[in-house]
């Protein structure tokens, strides 16, 4: 089993034991103490992430003092950061509350002890978990022995045909666990199983194993689908008078290929005055999932739906995701929807925000909207294609004018892997978003930026804020980290590109932003770049506290268009039916407080999705061990270099220490690396060939090795110049 380090850690640490030590007097030197969120990585180092610090502080292993990844804990800062760039380090000195966050493992039994055996990045530690005998239920997510090799997970249960059945789990299965204690003297932590993810290997497991990492659910309990199932699918004539009825109006739908829930469709309609009609149109989910039901709570709950590579896992049941809401074609459905007159030059004249009934004409997937606006071959009416073409228009108008205002272009490639029906990857490939793509993304940007300024506003529609203003959930992004920009500045200064980014108001920075990535465009510097301005930017999430969005080049924005997929969308329908029907300002600190769980529950469900590409990654290559690949360097550290292989552009890392042809080291100042003998120097970019080395699923690592070396070389430097201390390797494949 994986025990707890001895070095510097005796057993009077655990769980903070001791209390406050730090702040005895008798001469003893006083620390500054602050608490946070453990993060802790495969070696058992940490460290403390502090709401409203910019730095994080480093913990060593031997100073966790039993905390664990996601413990809430305090810590005494024994060390200040030396330099920009530079940690603070500090120990714990009390765990404040355990973390109820799943690790994963394999289960490992022998005799009446039991072990998850660790295979998490975030957990260097094995959990004890206890054995009783088969009649003994007195601890829940204990194991019962039920005979050789089976045991039943106590008080866990799973739904078979409708009927509750406890979890059953046999030695080597995948499962998750949770820590109760860290006991005094206890070479491991203790805790209890919470769910039985199946049989190692297989692709479900595996899928679940992601979602259980991360705390997300993949199953519905039963008493959420009955709900669901008794939600009534009828639209009656009384649904209908009180909305506006597009339903002989001209509409579609654009999505991708692959998808079952269409949440938004647009309506187009020549008027007598040569402008058009423009409908935007969404589901109505809050008609259907009234507040207080398990359906609605189950939605709260999870925040949004989470697209791993091979699967769906809704926030809705299937029944009002791929049915009831879903605007398919040639089925009247309800819909809330903002309808704007604009003319052919662009301008928006009038809108109306209110709730609709449609029926949708056609569906388009993206590739069939992008043959039309390409003059392709098209089997559908003119009428569709006028429509189509008209509205790729204005669509293309309302982007020049978007970024012309400051809006922040990254138009980063999304890595699509491709899957057969048992979930085994067999294609890897770069979408890239075109002209039908965008046609759709600037009239839901519209959408969303009209009902917030409605609302901002107080329904004036002037572009300026009230103070009367009803409380509302916004979508918001906060301008760049100016120490960040000065960092990408000096970055670009590496590759020629003289550049002010980080100098000015907004408006500048935004412009010369984008000045200096399409200055980069088709260069091989171009990815790290746009990724160190990726980094320089504000998280966006949700409050009631309106700042604009800085990436939009919005002053007023939120998220109205994909109820289905996101349940904050699904509180801005609330309150603006309430709101159109006159009703008073709604509990402003109720709604932060959601809007708190939902940016916190998007952040969780990113991070699941990317691990589920960088797992299917790792498999895809495989099979790929000592095969050999072109590729370009994508990254550079003082422990390795990235390279993307040629053509899937999947990335792994080559370790300096395996470069046998010199001794390398990382140029931080000029962003290279150089050998120390001979002078060779890689840059960013550089062309390179390399062998698959390695590959590890579990910790969702690829290993390469560099097969041809150097393309310039550079004076030796000088003898007695120290190697830059090589830092602990991070996840690879991305």
């Amino acid at each position: 089993m994986n025990k707890r380090r001895k070095s510097g850690n005796s057993t009077n640490e655990r769980k903070g034991r001791g209390g406050n030590n730090s702040k005895k007097s008798h001469g003893k030197k006083v620390y500054k103490e602050v608490e946070g969120t453990l993060k802790m990585s495969r070696d058992g180092s940490a460290f403390l992430i502090v709401e409203g610090r910019e730095d994080d502080i480093y913990i060593r292993a031997a100073k966790t003092r039993g905390a664990l990844n996601g413990d809430k804990v305090k810590v005494a800062i024994k060390k200040t950061a030396s330099a920009p760039g530079k940690h603070a380090e500090g120990d714990v000195i009390a765990v404040i509350e355990r973390s109820t966050k799943p690790f994963i493992g394999v289960l490992h039994i022998v005799g009446n002890q039991a072990w998850v055996l660790m295979q998490s990045k975030f957990m260097p530690y094995d959990i004890s978990i206890e054995v009783k005998d088969k009649d003994d239920k007195s601890c829940k997510g204990a194991l019962r022995r039920l005979g050789h090799n089976e045991y039943a997970v106590t008080g866990v249960y799973e739904t078979v045909d409708g009927k509750k059945k406890e979890l059953q789990a046999h030695l080597g299965m995948k499962v998750a666990a949770v820590v109760d204690d860290w006991p005094r003297g206890a070479n491991n932590p203790v805790g209890h199983l919470v769910d039985v993810l199946g049989e190692l290997g297989e692709n479900d497991t595996e899928m679940h194993a992601i979602l259980a990492e991360y705390g997300l659910p993949y199953r519905f309990e039963p008493e959420v689908e009955n709900a669901a199932d008794k939600i009534s699918e009828e639209i009656t004539a009384k649904d209908i008078k009180e909305r506006r009825d597009f339903r002989d109006t001209l509409t579609f739908t654009i999505d991708p290929a692959d998808a079952k829930d269409f949440d938004d469709a647009l309506s187009f309609r020549r008027l007598a005055n040569g402008n058009y009609e423009v409908g935007v149109h969404i589901a109505d989910v809050s008609h259907y999932v009234t507040p207080g039901t398990p359906v609605d709570k189950e939605a709260q709950s999870r925040g949004t739906s989470v697209y791993l590579v091979d699967r769906t896992v809704p926030m809705l049941p299937e029944k009002l995701c791929n049915k009831l809401c879903s605007l398919r074609p040639n089925e009247e459905k309800l819909t809330f929807s903002v309808v704007f007159e604009i003319s052919p030059s662009g301008k928006v004249f009038n809108q109306w925000i209110g709730r609709t009934v449609i029926k949708s004409d056609h569906r388009f997937n993206y590739d069939q909207a992008q043959d039309i606006i390409e003059d392709k071959e098209s089997p559908v009416s003119q009428e569709l294609k006028d429509a189509v073409k008209t509205l790729w228009d204005l669509a293309s108008i309302f982007r020049k004018r978007r970024f012309a205002a400051g809006a922040i272009s990254f138009e980063r490639p999304e890595m699509k892997v491709e899957v057969d029906e048992k979930g085994k990857p067999i294609a890897v490939h770069q979408h890239i978003s075109k002209e039908a793509n965008w046609l759709i993304e600037e009239f839901m940007l519209l959408a969303n930026r009209t009902v917030a300024e409605f609302i901002a506003t107080a329904g004036k529609m002037d572009g300026k804020a009230r103070k009367n203003a009803k409380t509302f959930v916004y979508r918001i992004h906060d301008e760049p980290n100016l120490e960040k920009l000065q960092s990408l500045r000096k970055f670009a200064g590496n590759f020629g590109y003289k550049t002010t980014v980080g100098e000015g108001d907004g408006n500048k920075i935004a412009r010369d932003l984008n000045g200096l990535l399409d200055e980069a465009k088709d260069k091989p510097e171009f990815m790290a770049l746009e990724m160190i301005a990726l980094r320089s930017m504000a998280k966006a999430c949700y409050s009631t506290d309106n700042i604009g969005h800085y990436g939009l080049a919005f002053r007023f924005y939120t998220h109205f268009t994909s109820p289905i997929r996101r349940y904050p969308d699904t509180m801005v329908h609330r309150l603006l039916a309430m709101y159109l029907n006159g009703a008073e300002s709604q509990n402003k600190d109720y709604y932060e407080q959601q809007c708190v769980h939902a940016s916190e529950r998007e952040v969780i469900a990113a991070n699941a999705e990317r691990d589920s590409i960088k797992y299917k990654l790792v498999e895809f290559m495989q099979d790929k061990i000592d095969q050999e690949f072109d590729g370009n360097i994508s990254g550079l550290t003082d422990w390795g270099m990235y390279v993307e292989i040629d053509p899937t552009k999947i990335e792994g890392m080559v370790a300096l220490r395996d470069i046998k042809s010199d001794f390398f080291e990382f140029d931080e100042d000029n962003y290279r690396i150089r050998g120390r003998r001979t002078g060779k120097i890689y840059h960013l970019g550089d062309p390179v060939r390399i062998r698959v080395k390695a590959t590890n699923l579990e910790q969702r690592i690829l290993d390469y090795e560099l097969i041809e070396t150097g393309i310039d070389t550079a004076p030796v430097p000088p003898a007695g110049k120290k190697r830059v201390p090589r830092k602990k390797r991070t996840s690879s494949a991305k």
